[in-house]
């Protein structure tokens, strides 16, 4: 199984999560930033169905990928 690391950093003026080299949104406080990070690793737990999904990688380039509905990783948010 994965693990999804959730870093609560300073970014672009403010406040962001950054997952594998990725940054969130911009958040006014650390706090908000952090109640996001929460938020998408509660999400990360929740079982779906297998499904396709696009998403940029730490240089920027877009991934294509099935994900699988029942594989879901352990979160963890650090920040």
């Amino acid at each position: 199984m994965s693990k999804v690391v959730y870093e609560i950093v300073e970014h672009d003026g403010g406040w962001a999560y950054r997952v594998d080299g990725v940054h969130s949104e911009t958040f006014a406080t650390h706090d908000l930033a952090r109640q996001a990070a929460e938020r998408a690793a509660r999400e990360q737990h929740i079982p779906g169905e297998a499904t396709g999904i696009q998403y940029p990688d730490k240089d920027g380039t877009w991934r294509e990928e099935v994900a699988r509905g029942d594989d879901r990783p352990d979160t963890e948010v650090k920040g």
